[in-house]
């Protein structure tokens, strides 16, 4: 069973977290392990696992990067260990910023460095916005073919995590 469904509400990349909270309160008070004590230990087990379940799945939604990921392996478009070719236009654009990252690497100059993180922080506003843009369409045409929303999905999702480890060489 799959969060989403744990939590009776539809796939999204968005979704309500006002009710997300409100299922999981819930499902904590039935499923709290201390409520089954006198239980036999196969059900006291049942109780654990849903209780782990709970804590699980409301830590993944109300994360809005995990969810990305966890509705792209829910929908069999992302892959444990994948091997993803992003773009030859964004790694060409990614190879400057690189040859700027090396450059920093030798000749330290905070200006410049400011000045990359800038550049850095501009071009990861521009994937963040469009994949918002795209997971809200996604959102709102349910039921509709969605695979080529979520291909798009998909690679602005490996260019966000291309993005984060340059921002963590910084």
């Amino acid at each position: 069973m799959n969060y989403f469904e744990f939590y009776g509400i539809p796939v999204s990349f968005n979704p309500d977290q006002q009710l997300v909270r409100q299922k999981f309160y819930e499902l904590s008070k039935r499923y709290h392990p201390d409520f089954y004590i006198n239980e036999s230990e196969e059900k006291q087990a049942e109780v654990l696992e849903l209780a782990t379940l709970n804590n699980k799945a409301f830590q993944l939604l109300k994360d809005p990067r995990q969810i990305v990921s966890y509705v792209l392996k829910l929908t069999g478009h992302l892959a444990d260990g994948e091997q993803y070719t992003l773009p030859q236009g964004f790694l060409m654009e990614m190879m400057e910023v690189n040859e700027a990252l090396m450059e920093l690497e030798f000749d330290a100059d905070e200006k410049k460095k400011a000045e990359l993180a800038e550049q850095i922080s501009a071009i990861e506003k521009t994937v963040t916005d469009h994949l918002q843009q795209l997971a809200q369409s996604y959102d709102a045409s349910a039921g509709n073919d969605q695979s080529e929303q979520l291909k798009t999905i998909k690679d602005l999702y490996y260019r966000m995590k291309y993005i984060a480890r340059l921002k963590e060489r910084i």
